[in-house]
Formats: C-alpha cells, structure tokens, sequence
C-alpha cells in the first residue's frame, strides 16, 4: 500500500465496514473525514481525537499535538489534555527522548494542555520514533459540529493558506539547497510557517459566527480536505482554483522541491461552510484571521474545480507530495 492516509476504498471495505458495534454513548464515531468521536456526557459531549506520527525532532512533537488538538476544534470542542504513547527503536537515546518531551511540554504550553499520561516504550521492532496523540476536548450539546452537515446552497470558506505544515518542512529539510536560489528572509520565513499550524481560534471564532461544518485541511492537502468533506456529507462542490490562497514563500518551495501544493500537507487551514460566507469572512477578518470565500456545496454527487475556463472532477485524494521527502 502507498505511504500516508489509507485510500478511501480501503477503508471503506477494510476498516469501516468491520466496525459494526453500536453504543448510544457514541454520538459521532469512525468515518470518512471524522477525525473526532464524540461520547455524550452529562454536562455536554465529551470529543477525543487520535493521530500518530513518525517523530524525528522536538518540531515534530509539537506538530503532531497541535494536529490532534486541530481535530478537536473542527468539532467545537475545546481541549483540555492529551495522552501520549511514545514507541522508541533500541537505538534512541534518553537524551532525544528528552528532546521530544521538551517539544510536547512546549505545545502544552502554548494550547494550555495537560499532559494527562500515555505509555512509553522501547521496541527492537520500529526502527524510528512513534507517537501517538490522544485527545481530549469538551462542549457543549448544542455546539457540536461534524464534517456530514455540509448542505447545498453553502459557501464554502478557508482561512489563511494551503501548504503551511508541508511548507515549513521542506524549508527545513532543504534549507541549504534552497538558500542558493532564494534569499534568506524568504527561506526563513517559509521555515517559521509552524507559528500558524492552530486551527483554535478561527474554529472559535467560526462557532459564533454561523459556521455549518468544520474540517482542517492536513494530509493530502487541500484536494484531499475538500474531497473529504463532500464524501461525509453525500454533496458536491464548485471549487475556484484561483481563490484558494497560497503563500508567494510556498510557491517557491515547492517549485525548487518539484510538489504539488495542492496535495501538500496543509495544516493550519480549516476549510468551512456556512450559509452566509462572506459574514463568517468579516467575522474572521474581523479576529485578524485571513478567510476567503473559494466555492459552492453543490446538490449533485460532482466535485468541480475551476479554473478560469477550464474546469476538471476533483480527483480521490492521492498520497502526500511530502511523501517525497520523508
């Protein structure tokens, strides 16, 4: 199988359709696009979301809580602590274990998160560093979003740029090369685009704002995010390709890396739909957060892109470009 995400036929026929015991408990469970559950409490629904990733460096750490917290907040929820497993080869030392519990301590900081537990093991049968991000946020019954309520008529709207998370790993991974084409505040910019991968505050902002459906954009790319968002919900779509925005820094990355920005790691975007676009575009603009409105939830089953004249299907999500590098 190809690295990355499982293909939607895969799951489908693999995983999902293995999954056949139901609880009440469980409001929203496994799905094409569900990145959250969501279990029914009390005082209001509780939300948890699970990623793993291979962890090189402290960065990577932090890129994968600020992941699963990003899922939460495409839910409604706010988080509150995460659980970490980390699986170390025999190789690894105390000394990079530290490093990337430095990181996890820093997102904590940032997102104000407790460290709740996890598990922590060396096993003679990886051969890098794993880990495991449990979730946890809360909120209340009547704020709960998913990615199925996506309904014909909406505007659908993104915030800041595709391509951040991809961007700032290949400006790190390729630094020196890049620095013979390009100038140095161009490269360390594209590097810094980290400080954006937080999908909090716009999702927050998005809640008092009329907001239909929240999904942040992350592995695939923005292709891949708008695909799974028309799946969940059963619609289709009208995409302008010339109002999705791009960095000029992102661009250049990716032409000297020879990717395609559209099918690159995207975390730091949440793609929306509302009923009124252009109000949740002030309202986010309002909050100092970049938003445009890019297209249509369609009532037919077809995905459309356009691009000036020329239209084309949205295509499967295919696997990362930053599957090339890493």
């Amino acid at each position: 199988m190809r690295p990355g995400k499982l293909s939607d036929s895969i799951l489908k026929r693999t995983v999902l359709k293995q999954i056949k015991q139901q609880r009440s408990e469980v409001l929203c469970g496994a799905g094409i696009g569900e990145d959250c559950a969501i279990f029914a409490c009390e005082d209001g629904n509780l939300v948890s979301s699970v990623v793993s990733y291979v962890v090189a460096d402290r960065q990577d750490m932090i890129r994968s809580i600020y992941k699963a917290t990003n899922n939460l907040a495409t839910a409604g929820a706010e988080p509150f602590a995460v659980m970490l497993s980390i699986i170390l080869p025999e190789r690894a030392s105390e000394e990079k274990l530290k490093k990337l519990m430095d990181g996890a301590a820093q997102a904590a900081r940032e997102l104000n998160l407790q460290i709740a537990g996890g598990h922590t093991t060396v096993s003679r049968y990886v051969s890098e560093k794993l880990v495991t991000v449990t979730a946890y946020g809360k909120v209340p019954t009547d704020k709960t979003y998913t990615t199925k309520g996506a309904k014909p008529g909406q505007d659908v709207v993104m915030t800041k740029w595709i391509g951040l998370e991809g961007t700032a790993i290949l400006a790190n991974k390729k630094r020196e090369e890049l620095l013979t084409r390009y100038p140095e505040y161009l490269v360390e910019e594209a590097a810094s685009f980290d400080k954006y991968l937080s999908v909090i505050p716009e999702a927050a902002t998005a809640v008092k704002s009329g907001v239909c459906v929240m999904h942040d954009a992350s592995e695939g790319g923005i292709l891949a995010t708008l695909w799974e968002l028309a799946e969940s919900s059963g619609v289709g779509l009208h995409i302008d390709m010339k109002k999705l925005p791009i960095r000029q820094e992102t661009v250049e990355v990716c032409e000297f890396c020879d990717v395609n920005p559209y099918e690159l790691l995207s975390g730091g975007c949440l793609v929306m739909t509302a009923e009124d676009g252009n109000s949740l575009v002030l309202a986010l603009q309002e909050q100092g957060i970049p938003a445009v409105v890019v297209g249509k939830i369609t009532d037919s089953k077809d995905r459309m892109i356009f691009n000036g004249e020329e239209k084309r299907f949205l295509d499967k999500p295919a696997a990362d470009e930053i599957y090339k590098y890493i």
